[in-house]
């Protein structure tokens, strides 16, 4: 199954020949492989068929609900659940089948779990003591840990001396300290306020990109997957929905969840009219839409259209749609509309401020491109 990017989800083979083309085809192959993963408890099937291929350095979030098997697949990785059928590959070998401390996996929890009776440099060094590295080895490890992190001079300090943004960052640290080929993050920012957890987003991924590290991060935050990641693995019910970049995923949705669960998308209900390009809403009125290939009359589509898409009042569109505002939030430089166009539909319209702020019932006039929406056929799947 390839991704949107074009990256098979599993190995190409590797043909006899050169030196020089076997050392390009090394450098080119993935650093984390998950080979058709099946992870089961009893009958309750949690992860199914589950493929992803990583490159190496990339930032990939796996993004979905409470329950989608998201942390059951990070946790799998590192060792902490086992899998019931398929491979887990870290730079070509197989690691599902060997101990936990012989993967070299750096792992971030959304809890920290530092040690609470250690100082920082203890807790960042744990990693290298276990391993046997020799004492100023250690010491110039955690002194550059920490200053990646932004708390040098910290050493000293009991993580209760430590806000909670520090306490990550110390988390993160001994993290990475050791050089690990795979870096898990899972959840690390739910504990965090709204300001903190913007300012780590900005943290984690410019220490990611500095070590070069491929780093795997479980989220169910959509505005950290598309603001942090390099490719988005959208799950729901122990299944891959769709594999992008933030764009993809969001601009061309796979299927009607990824739509729904990421950035509350407007969900419009039609039918395809005599036209083959026109669908007739709910509401009586009539939008065209962009297609590759002609559509059956009568046909039910759902015609899936961002907040952002709209524009309001006299612009000019291809699509124009009429309504009343039922509430209006000001944002500073916009304003989120809920509209009601008829039909019992209404339309989450997110609009830059022009001139003032429309009031609850006054007459709206929408419009949209047929190019800046998407549309699902009757089970809910892009049409391409």
């Amino acid at each position: 199954m390839p991704d949107s990017q074009g990256t098979t989800l599993h190995p190409r083979p590797v043909l006899a020949g050169a030196a020089g083309a076997s050392a390009a085809a090394e450098a080119d192959s993935p650093a984390v492989e998950f080979r058709d993963i099946d992870i089961a408890y009893g009958k309750f099937v949690a992860v199914r068929d589950f493929s992803l291929s990583i490159r190496k350095g990339s930032f990939v979030t796996l993004l979905g609900p409470s329950g989608c098997g998201k942390t059951t697949i990070l946790r799998s990785i590192a060792g902490l659940v086992d899998i019931s059928d398929g491979q887990i590959m870290i730079d070509g070998r197989r690691v599902d089948d060997i101990p936990i401390y012989k993967r070299n996996i750096g792992l971030v929890f959304q809890s920290y779990a530092l040690f609470p009776h250690k100082n920082v440099f203890d807790n960042v060094a744990f990693g290298l003591k276990y391993r046997n590295v020799p004492k100023p080895e250690i010491t110039r490890k955690v002194g550059k840990a920490l200053e990646m992190v932004r708390l040098p001079g910290s050493e000293k300090k009991l993580p209760s001396q430590l806000s909670g943004g520090q306490q990550q960052r110390i988390a993160l640290a001994r993290a990475i300290v050791f050089e690990p080929q795979v870096l898990l993050l899972d959840e690390p920012l739910s504990a965090l306020d709204a300001n903190m957890r913007e300012e780590m987003r900005v943290e984690i991924k410019k220490i990611q990109k500095e070590t070069g590290i491929t780093a795997i991060f479980v989220t169910h935050d959509q505005e950290e997957a598309l603001s942090m990641s390099d490719r988005i693995v959208v799950m729901n019910a122990g299944a891959v929905e769709q594999i992008g970049t933030p764009q993809e995923v969001y601009d061309t949705p796979a299927t009607a969840f990824v739509a729904d669960f990421l950035g509350k998308a407007n969900m419009l209900a039609g039918t395809v009219s005599r036209s083959g390009q026109a669908v007739v809403l709910a509401s009586s009125q009539t939008i065209t839409v962009a297609c590759s290939r002609p559509l059956a009359e009568g046909s039910k589509v759902t015609v899936v259209v961002r907040p952002q898409k709209f524009s309001v009042g006299a612009a000019v569109s291809a699509n124009r749609l009429s309504g009343r505002v039922v509430s209006a939030s000001y944002l500073g430089g916009s304003a989120i509309y809920d509209i009601d166009i008829g039909g019992k539909t209404n339309l989450r319209v997110n609009a830059p401020i022009t001139g003032r702020v429309l009031r609850e019932g006054e007459a709206i006039d929408l419009g949209f491109d047929p190019e800046g929406c998407v549309l699902l056929d009757e089970d809910g799947r892009r049409i391409s």
